[in-house]
């Protein structure tokens, strides 16, 4: 018997079809814009966006949302192929896939929801400020100096170099790109909601380039069959490359945290069947497997379509077979339409795509009412840009962890200074990040009285707090082993006074 939300009503089936050419129209220029900006061949792109309709799209998971490459790997894979070449791109994708489909059958899928927000807004900030700065030098018709900091110092001399009518024609055709992308959505009527506005945007600009016959570049055509490049055993060799290795696993965290992130917020914007987060976990690993033997992009799920999915009036996964299905006619049947887009409007998409990835109206209110999120999702960002996305994923995870149990470590230190003795209740979690604070008031208290500590009301003692208590109160007690009730609860360690005396026993 089918799944209830398989069958297919008329009128249900009619939106579907219609929400599909919505996305495709949508998918089209993304999936090419994001595979050049990769370094790679734009065919590679559209065939990464086929496998996300018709092998993503008909697994089970999530319902509604969309799949394809997604301009939040563009920096990671870019630098890949930079570094490795294009023939590791397809055993990187391919392992990735592998990888994301054991998490999934292992249950892992839910365990991705864990990851800090912080570090996800901050990865992404990241990305975007990478991307924008790379793409800046592809709308003025020039060549990216290489990292994202080279590329970010390097804008000034990029704005001196604007001249001659080459450069003044890509910087037009990427600036009016732009412009549309912004006010397209802003024009009164239907029509903003039935065309998508990169479609436009490419659109206008191919014609602009046509009347005026502008000298700009445009993408170079070499056919989705010889763009392709089968993944062999040999290749699986490559992955004694440690620098490979790491990649693996960035794509991995990245692609994965990103399709569940966007499958929690395509969840709410819908009433539909919820996703299953493991299954949706393994649907994205075989995407990534077939697209990795294939030699294309990495495949997750992307917002900006699925959202557009959504808003079109989707009601099944019909709508992204469909999609994948008209991308595959495209690619078939007119793929020397690709050669007539200006790369300068594909440059342009992309640098709005990258500042829609910057959280600017979040970052105020999140700096007031939580800090310290404010600080591990800046400190990621910088970290992306100064180094690589590996290693800026990581520090952010980090500090997340830090932060995390910074804030659960509060301990709280009650002293009560009677005349015949001290006593020093401690509550709360006792760990090696609050040592100071526990040694500083410890070693201020006096020396004439002996001293009582009271760690009931611990709800945790680490062992790092613990060794250090029972060495003060040895010192404290002139060398003599501390009185130790055997845990934090109910425990009470006993520090003699300097004069011998002992204190009370624990209630007297």
């Amino acid at each position: 018997m089918s799944s209830p939300h398989l069958r297919l009503r008329p009128n249900a089936l009619s939106r579907d079809v219609l929400a599909s050419i919505v996305v495709f129209l949508v998918a089209v220029p993304l999936c090419v814009g994001i595979a050049v900006a990769s370094g790679v061949p734009a065919e590679l792109g559209l065939v990464t966006g086929i496998v996300g309709g018709l092998v993503a799209g008909a697994m089970p998971g999530s319902s509604l949302q969309v799949s394809g490459p997604a301009a939040g790997l563009t920096v990671l894979v870019y630098e890949a192929v930079t570094t490795h070449g294009v023939a590791a791109l397809g055993i990187l994708v391919l392992t990735t896939g592998l990888l994301q489909v054991g998490l999934g059958l292992v249950g892992f899928g839910r365990w991705f929801r864990a990851i800090s927000t912080a570090v996800v807004h901050g990865m992404l900030a990241g990305i975007g400020l990478v991307l924008i700065s790379s793409q800046l030098y592809a709308m003025a018709g020039a060549s990216a100096p290489g990292s994202g900091l080279d590329n970010l110092a390097g804008l000034p001399d990029l704005f001196t170099r604007v001249t001659g009518p080459p450069a003044f024609s890509s910087t037009a055709i990427g600036v009016g790109t732009i412009a549309v992308l912004i006010l397209w959505k802003r024009l009164p009527g239907r029509l903003p909601g039935v065309l998508p506005g990169p479609l436009v945007a490419v659109g206008l600009a191919i014609a602009a380039v046509a009347l005026f016959d502008l000298p700009v570049a445009t993408i170079e055509v070499r056919g989705l069959i010889d763009a392709l490049r089968l993944t062999g055993l040999d290749d699986f060799g490559l992955l004694a490359d440690p620098g490979l290795l790491g990649v693996v696993f960035a794509f991995t965290l990245i692609a994965s945290a990103e399709s569940l992130f966007s499958a929690a917020a395509v969840d709410r914007m819908h009433d539909g069947p919820r996703t299953q987060y493991n299954k949706e976990l393994i649907a994205q690993g075989a995407g990534n497997t077939l697209c990795g033997l294939v030699g294309a992009l990495p495949m997750t799920a992307v917002i900006v379509r699925s959202a557009a999915n959504v808003q079109a009036g989707a009601r099944t996964k019909a709508s992204r077979i469909l999609h994948g299905a008209w991308l595959l006619l495209f690619a078939a049947l007119f793929p020397a339409a690709l050669g007539l887009i200006p790369v300068a409007a594909l440059a342009g998409i992309l640098v709005h795509a990258g500042a829609k990835l910057i959280p600017v109206t979040t970052i105020r209110p999140l700096w007031r009412d939580h800090r310290g999120e404010a600080v591990v999702l800046t400190a990621t960002a910088l970290a992306i840009i100064l180094t690589d996305m590996f290693l800026g994923v990581l520090l952010g995870i980090g500090l997340a962890v830090v932060k995390t149990a910074w804030e659960t470590s509060a301990v709280r230190l009650d002293v009560d200074d009677r005349e015949d003795h001290v006593t020093v209740a401690l509550s709360g979690s006792a760990t090696f990040l609050r040592l100071p604070l526990i040694l500083d008031t410890l070693e201020a208290l006096p020396n004439d009285r002996p001293v009582e500590l009271d760690l009931s009301r611990l709800r945790h003692l680490d062992h790092a707090c613990r060794t250090a208590l029972e060495a003060w109160t040895a010192h404290r007690a002139g060398g003599s082993a501390p009185a130790d009730g055997g845990g934090p609860r109910g425990t009470a360690l006993a520090a003699a006074a300097p004069d011998g005396r002992r204190p009370p026993e624990p209630g007297r």
